[in-house]
């Protein structure tokens, strides 16, 4: 089937939702005045370390539009896409994963802690192969996830690796602040591919 619509780009932030100088919040901004149609998934009123509210509202966001979309996720948001990926169906162009965290080990003091995630519905983290095509922006020094096993799952999720270098969490925190090559990667999945997510 050929499809012309022009995309709606999704940004699916992490656990500390919207934040002014993330380069999620910037690229949105960026896009936007660019004429490009963006959504942000809106941070959760209640139940923030919920997986299930926030799957839940990433497929609100989805089933409220009528284009495909392209999804753009950071850390946690991350883990929420791929979560969502195997509940929901709907026409994904593809998928930005920038810097997923490993859930599924200790995470450094001042994050939730394995039980607590588990508790929540975030682990185990999916292994099976994304239904869109995907690329994981990896970084070498991330505190929340061993360069190894964020590879191990871009292999597992079908993806194409991205190494970006020392970012750490390419997050305000490391620094970043506006991320201009989010915009190059974007455009490798802004286009019409052979495999698509179609709501059933």
């Amino acid at each position: 089937m050929t499809r012309t619509a022009s995309p709606t780009i999704v940004i699916v932030p992490g656990l500390r939702d919207h934040v002014d100088r993330h380069w999620q919040t910037l690229l949105a901004d960026r896009l936007a005045e660019a004429g490009r149609t963006v959504r942000t998934v809106p941070p959760l009123t209640h139940d923030g370390l919920s997986r299930k509210a926030r799957v839940v509202a990433l497929d609100r966001m989805v089933a409220q539009l009528a284009e495909p979309v392209v999804l753009v996720a950071h850390s946690a948001g991350v883990i929420t896409t791929v979560h969502w990926a195997q509940e929901h169906r709907a026409e994904v162009r593809g998928a930005l994963l920038a810097t997923p965290p490993d859930f599924d080990t200790p995470l450094p003091e001042g994050y939730p802690a394995p039980e607590v995630l588990a508790d929540n519905g975030w682990t185990p983290v999916p292994r099976s192969t994304l239904p869109f095509p995907s690329i994981v922006a990896a970084s070498s020094d991330d505190p929340l996830g061993d360069p190894d096993r964020v590879r191990a799952l871009a292999l597992a999720w079908g993806s194409r690796i991205v190494e970006l270098g020392a970012v750490g969490h390419l997050n305000p925190a490391s620094g970043y602040g506006p991320w201009p090559r989010a915009e190059e990667l974007l455009r490798e999945l802004d286009t019409p591919a052979d495999q698509v997510h179609i709501r059933g």
